[in-house]
């Protein structure tokens, strides 16, 4: 089984950065497809991210230009880079491996807000 752990979240003002990552253990990480995804109160959870196993990058539209995913094969981790951050980016980020079966994390809060 491959558990994954979010970290990095936090309060930011509009603006600035922060570095989410997702260390993964319990399988093979190279095999698996990297995701990141968020929800907002109200809102549906969204494909922000993701990169696949032979390191091809998706963004979501609202994201794009801004955000950067990005995986680090030997630590079993997994980045998203998130510049420029505005109010609505605030969500709950949550790490998805896919390749047979799919495994999610608990996710880490970004609070972006004056």
């Amino acid at each position: 089984q491959v558990q994954l752990v979010e970290s990095g979240g936090g309060s930011v003002q509009p603006g600035g950065s922060l570095r989410l990552s997702c260390a993964a253990s319990g399988s093979i990480f190279r095999r698996y497809a990297m995701n990141w995804y968020r929800q907002a109160p109200g809102n549906q959870r969204e494909l922000v991210a993701g990169i696949s196993s032979a390191g091809t990058t998706d963004y979501g539209d609202s994201v794009k230009g801004r955000f950067t995913i990005s995986r680090d094969n030997a630590k079993n981790t997994v980045y998203l880079q998130m510049n420029k951050l505005q109010p609505e980016d605030t969500a709950v980020y949550y790490c998805n491996a896919n390749w047979v079966t799919s495994y999610w994390g608990k996710g880490t809060l970004v609070t972006v807000s004056s």
